[in-house]
C-alpha cells in the first residue's frame, strides 16, 4: 500500500508538511475582558462600552523575543498572530483606521517587534485576518454582529456598504504584505454565506470579493500559503482547517487528499480566558500532534497572551510539555506524514522514507505485536534513549506469520507518550 499525496497547491506547502507544528496566537483588545475573545458577541456589547478595553490596553510586559524563544523550545517551526480579529482592533499601524495599537496607551506597533524575534528564532512567520470586523462602521450588521438584536440593527444596514469595507480589508492586507517582508502564511477567517438572522444575511464570497482579494494576496507575496476560509472553491485555497477537533484520517475532498491543518486551543477559548478551566493533560497534548501527524496534517497549537502581554503559566507549563517531548522525539514528527502501515491498538505510526516511528499511547507488559512488520524492519530502538528493542518474528510453521513481536521494558520510558524507532529493510 502507498500513501496517498496530495496535489501540489498554488502556494508552496513543501515546507509546511515537513515542519509539521506551528503556534497560533489570539491577542486583542479582548484580553482584557479575560471571558474569550467572542466576549463582544456573546455579551452583546455595544462600541461605545467595548472601547474601554481599547483605551486600557498596555501590555507593559510584552516580549515578543521571549514568545519567539518559548516556541522554539517548544518545537514549533511556524507562527500565525491575529493582525486583526473580529472586534475589528490592529495590532499594527495601519493608516486605515484609528483603531489600532499605536493609539492605545501602548503607543506602538505590536507587530513588527513580533514578526522580528520570531524570525531571530528561525520560525516563519504568518498572520492571522478577520474577515469580521464588527468595529468597523461599513461592516453591516448580521446574525454573529454584537447589535444583531438592536431595535435599529435593519436600519444602520441600510446606509452600510459591505464594498467600502472590502476596500478597507484589501487596504489593510496589502500593509501586511508589503510592510513586513517575506510573510508565509495569509490565514483569514471565516465566512458564512448560509446563515440568516432576523432578515440580516451571512457573508461570503461576494461580500469580501474574495476573488479579488486572493489575486492581490498571490501577486504581493508570490508562494504564500492561503487558507480555505474565503468561501471560494478548495482549489483555490492551500490549506484546509479543520478547527477544535481530531479528523481519523486524513483529509479528504472529492475523495482526494489535500494539505491540512488542525488548529487546536489548550483549554476551551483561543484568547485569554482568566477563569477557563478546561485545560488539557499532558497527555492530551502531545497525543493531539502525533494524532494529527499520523493522519498527514500539521497541528497549529493556540496560545492566548494576557492583557499584560505574557504567556500565563497555564500556557507555560503546556508548551514545556511540548518542549520536553520534542526535544528527543521532534524527529517523529518533523518530515512525517501517515504511514503506509496499520499500526497496532492504542498506537500510532508516523513515517519518514524507511523510518517508521511507533508511538505507544497504552504501554504493555512485555510485548507488543505488529501484524504485516514480520520480515520488513531490520532494527528497531526507542527513541528516547536510542536503546536496542529486541525483535522476534514466528518460525516456519506457526501461525500468524506475518506478525513482528517488539520486546519491551517492563517499565515504561519516563516520558508522555514512548516512541519506537523502526528501521525498515
Amino acid at each position: 500500500m502507498t500513501v496517498p499525496t496530495p496535489a501540489p497547491t498554488p502556494g508552496d506547502t513543501s515546507w509546511f508538511m515537513h515542519d509539521r507544528f506551528g503556534m497560533f496566537i489570539h491577542w486583542g483588545t479582548y484580553a482584557l475582558a479575560a471571558r474569550h475573545e467572542w466576549v463582544k458577541n456573546r455579551e452583546q456589547i455595544p462600541d461605545d462600552v467595548y472601547r474601554k478595553y481599547f483605551e486600557y490596553f498596555d501590555p507593559d510586559l510584552y516580549d515578543p523575543r521571549e514568545w519567539a524563544r518559548t516556541a522554539r523550545e517548544a518545537g514549533m517551526k511556524y507562527v500565525v498572530i491575529t493582525s486583526k480579529h473580529h472586534e475589528g482592533f490592529c495590532l499594527w499601524d495601519s493608516q486605515y483606521t484609528d483603531y489600532k495599537a499605536t493609539n492605545t496607551p501602548c503607543g506602538k506597533d505590536l507587530l513588527r517587534p513580533f514578526v522580528e524575534a520570531f524570525r531571530a528564532e528561525g520560525l516563519r512567520v504568518g498572520f492571522y485576518y478577520s474577515l469580521i470586523d464588527w468595529h468597523h462602521p461599513e461592516f453591516p450588521i448580521d446574525g454573529i454582529h454584537p447589535m444583531r438584536n438592536h431595535p435599529d440593527a435593519l436600519k444602520w444596514n441600510e446606509t452600510r456598504d459591505v464594498r467600502k469595507y472590502a476596500e478597507y480589508m484589501r487596504n489593510q492586507v496589502r500593509e501586511l504584505l508589503t510592510g513586513y517582508g517575506k510573510i508565509s502564511i495569509m490565514w483569514f477567517d471565516f465566512s458564512y454565506p448560509t446563515n440568516e438572522y432576523r432578515g440580516m444575511k451571512g457573508k461570503g464570497r461576494d461580500d469580501w470579493e474574495s476573488e479579488k482579494l486572493l489575486k492581490m494576496v498571490r501577486e504581493l507575496q508570490p508562494g504564500i500559503i492561503v487558507d480555505n476560509r474565503l468561501d471560494l472553491p478548495s482549489e483555490m485555497a492551500d490549506i484546509q482547517t479543520p478547527e477544535q477537533f481530531q479528523p481519523r484520517e486524513g483529509v479528504k475532498i472529492d475523495g482526494k487528499p489535500v494539505v491540512w491543518e488542525a488548529c487546536q486551543t489548550f483549554s476551551g477559548s483561543w484568547g485569554y480566558y482568566r477563569d477557563e478551566y478546561t485545560w488539557k493533560s499532558p497527555e492530551q497534548l502531545i497525543q493531539m500532534l502525533i494524532n494529527t501527524v499520523s493522519c498527514g496534517g500539521n497541528l497549529l497549537m493556540n496560545v492566548g497572551p494576557t492583557a499584560r502581554g505574557t504567556f500565563d503559566d497555564r500556557a507555560l507549563d503546556a508548551l514545556d510539555v511540548y518542549a520536553q517531548w520534542m526535544r528527543l522525539h521532534s524527529r517523529s514528527i518533523y518530515g512525517c506524514t501517515q504511514s503506509e502501515f496499520q499500526a497496532p491498538r492504542d498506537c500510532r505510526f508516523t513515517q519518514n522514507g524507511k523510518r517508521l516511528y511507533l508511538h505507544v499511547f497504552a504501554w504493555p507488559f512485555r510485548h507488543l505485536h505488529i501484524d504485516g512488520l514480520a520480515g520488513k524492519v531490520e532494527y528497531a530502538q526507542l527513541l528516547n534513549d536510542a536503546s536496542e528493542i529486541r525483535m522476534t518474528t514466528p518460525r516456519e510453521g506457526e501461525a500468524n506469520r506475518e506478525t513482528l513481536t517488539l520486546e519491551l521494558p517492563v517499565r515504561k520510558p519516563d516520558t508522555v507518550v514512548p516512541v519506537i524507532e523502526l528501521f525498515l529493510a
